[in-house]
């Protein structure tokens, strides 16, 4: 299998993270790219042409985050970071679309602050509010002890680990581990486990 992927894409990361997490780094071919280029490898297998994207053993094309973690679980015979059924798969995917949504709202202000267009100032205090309410959020559930962040996380702490790594990355200027510091905390134990280390990359 092949991954093409951006190291700088908290979504790459989560895939990335589930392939060390699955036991299945000797399976896949990590290849990072430039997206903005549109590499043909990329649009022949996805019509979106965005990363994550996965060329499978059997040539398919997978895509987004949420389906290749998804299809490699299912690949490696393992329900460990999405469980099979139940409230407990429920709870998973909810923090994960938590993590995700946190992760496109501070794209999307990323996005809008760059382009500089007067009328989307509106826009981008939308996506940074978002931004702020989901951390407050995971500030709540992390007090409550309401986080996995174990030596084998599920995708829901994968997914809000590899957001909140992106904020580390692209937004210093919040400086959001000393307003949040039980989600401060959480982070640190998630960073240390085996998988998120090695998915740095």
């Amino acid at each position: 299998m092949k991954l093409f992927s951006s190291v700088l894409s908290p979504y790459a990361r989560k895939v990335r993270a589930a392939i060390h997490a699955l036991g299945l780094v000797d399976r896949v071919e990590i290849v990072n790219v430039d997206i903005s280029s549109s590499p043909a490898e990329v649009v022949t297998l996805n019509p979106l042409c965005k990363i994550p994207t996965l060329l499978t053993e059997g040539g398919e094309g997978m895509y987004d985050s949420r389906v290749i973690v998804e299809y490699l679980g299912m690949v490696a015979g393992s329900d460990i970071l999405v469980p099979a059924a139940g409230p407990r798969r429920c709870a998973v995917l909810r923090l994960q679309a938590l993590g995700d949504g946190i992760a496109d709202a501070a794209i999307l202000y990323r996005g809008l602050l760059a382009a500089g267009v007067d009328g989307d100032a509106r826009l981008a205090a939308r996506q940074m509010a978002a931004v702020t309410r989901g951390l407050a959020t995971l500030e709540r559930m992390a007090a409550e002890s309401a986080l996995d962040g174990g030596q084998c996380p599920d995708v829901g702490a994968l997914s809000v680990g590899c957001a909140l790594g992106f904020l580390d990355a692209r937004f210093a200027e919040l400086e959001w581990t000393g307003q949040y510091r039980a989600l401060a905390e959480w982070y640190g134990h998630l960073m240390a486990t085996d998988c998120m280390r090695r998915s740095a990359r």
